[in-house]
């Protein structure tokens, strides 16, 4: 078989293949012999009808036509393999005359291949990771949030306002649009936390810069996408009637860090045992974790650097590999989609929007690793691609890969392994910068310093009134209300 490629416009290559006569007429003389054996046919035994009776009953060109449709479906995906074609759709076959005994037959088709970007930089690339080891700043951060998790409350003063993420006791009674009280709303006292979503948005507002004792009374409309309180009322009422009373403010109160803290509540032999023990658990984890940290800094850096719009086919295709996958594992787990939609708090819009993004940066990634590894002239030859089958542990490695040569697919071994030497490349080459994340934190929590007032000079009497309209601050533009918008989260996880 011998190929022919040629480069077209928007990343097309058409590929001509021919196929020597000798091959040809091999074919041709197994296709009489297996219709001689398939069929029956008047006056001869299985196996044993001559070409012009099995023309005669079936049609000349039936042989022809099979042996045809044999030569092309059985080449091109060779083809693909021998020319180091990426093929990102489906092949267009021109028309094609049938073969012919004793001529090489020559078959061509179009496809659409995988695009060539480039980086605007090959240099390697920085990134920030977590320091090795364990720092105090870290063991303290998970303390804090053992504190946080064996609080108590106590009633706050009664001049104490209801703030965006207070916990409350307040009296509720809601009404449907009809007038009619909704039982499962209606309360003397029950506890709440603002900011939990278990009501709207717009419930926790009118509940703020409140004091015990005080009311409010509003209507809400009924949301779209209600939140669990109101979940059991869609489709039932239009809009709810509220009216609350604050019970009273609750004042959140944290453990104090002692010995007997740490002995009592937690069962550990004292605070420099719980400090150990989490010094151990932490080091453990980042262990596990910073190699996969690196790999996805290093990926989300390089996919910066991609020049070009990433084509929306391949971004299609990603998307739908993430969906099957996705669902793969939701099935494995027992979860039903809805039940995965309630524990994340996502909506259907939001996690189509989420594998969306997913998809677009997986594709830059790959493309930009593909552009890493050309530049670097990373191949992957016969052999790599052979210990890529014995490591996937299959039974018959070579009769694995055999297939995948005959449904021309190895391209897709090949570009893995490619782009998984321009991982370990970027990696190795990376110039990396330790920081404490805990630290960062509390760095960030700091208000920063004030500088002193400098005395200002006395202006010149010319430039008075500049000076003291400098002095003055300028008046802030009214804000606009932004509509809210929620970010969907997105995860790439390239292994």
């Amino acid at each position: 078989m011998e190929t022919k490629v040629e480069a077209l416009e928007d990343n097309r290559t058409k590929v001509t293949v021919t196929v020597d006569a000798k091959d040809i007429d091999a074919r041709i003389k197994k296709t009489y012999k297996d219709f001689a054996n398939k069929y029956n046919f008047p006056g001869f035994r299985k196996g044993k009808a001559p070409r012009p009776i099995i023309d005669n009953a079936l049609g000349k060109e039936a042989v022809l036509a099979t042996v045809t449709d044999e030569v092309v479906n059985g080449s091109y995906p060779l083809a693909i393999d021998d020319c180091g074609l990426f093929p990102i759709s489906k092949p267009a076959f021109d028309e094609t005359d049938l073969v012919e005994g004793g001529k090489p037959y020559t078959f061509a088709f179009t496809v659409e291949v995988k695009p060539e970007f480039e980086l605007s930089s090959y240099e390697p690339v920085a990134i920030e990771l977590p320091a090795e080891g364990v720092s105090d700043a870290e063991i303290d951060e998970q303390i804090e949030g053992l504190r946080e998790h064996y609080y108590t409350f106590e009633d706050a003063s009664a001049a104490t306002k209801v703030k965006a993420d207070s916990y409350i006791d307040l009296a509720m009674k809601a009404t449907d649009d009809k007038g009619e009280e909704i039982p499962a709303l209606t309360t003397d006292n029950r506890p709440y936390g603002l900011g939990a979503n278990l009501f709207p948005a717009e419930f926790d507002e009118q509940l703020v810069g409140l004091k015990k004792g005080q009311s409010a009374t509003f209507s809400l409309d009924m949301p779209a996408d209600p939140p669990i309180m109101l979940a059991s009322l869609a489709g039932k009422t239009e809009k709810i009637d509220f009216e609350v009373e604050v019970k009273v403010v609750k004042k959140k109160n944290l453990p104090e860090v002692t010995d007997e803290w740490a002995k009592d509540t937690l069962g550990f032999e004292g605070l420099e045992d719980l400090r150990t023990r989490i010094s151990e658990s932490l080091a453990q984890q980042k262990a596990g974790m910073l190699p996969r940290l690196k790999e996805s800094a290093c990926l989300n850096a390089v996919a910066e650097r991609l020049e070009g719009d990433v084509p929306q086919a391949m971004c299609e295709d990603a998307e739908a590999t993430l969906i099957q996958d996705f669902f793969q594992q939701l099935q494995s787990q027992g979860m039903s989609f809805d039940m995965y939609l309630a524990q994340q708090g996502l909506t259907p819009d939001q996690f189509k929007e989420d594998v969306k993004k997913q998809a677009a940066d997986i594709t830059r990634q790959d493309l930009a690793l593909d552009a890493w590894a050309r530049h670097f002239k990373m191949e992957a030859d016969g052999k790599d691609v052979t210990e890529e089958f014995v490591k996937s542990g299959v039974e018959d490695p070579a009769a694995l890969e055999k297939e995948w040569r005959q449904n021309g697919q190895l391209h897709m071994v090949r570009q893995g392994i490619m782009r998984t030497k321009a991982v370990y490349d970027l990696m190795e080459k990376a110039v990396v910068t330790e920081i404490d994340p805990a630290a960062k934190k509390d760095e960030a929590k700091k208000p920063a310093k004030k500088a002193a007032k400098k005395p200002a000079k006395k202006a010149d009497a010319a430039e008075a009134p500049e000076a003291e309209a400098a002095e003055k601050p300028a008046k802030k533009p009214a804000a606009k209300k932004a509509k809210k918008e929620e970010a969907p989260e997105a995860a790439s996880d390239a292994e």
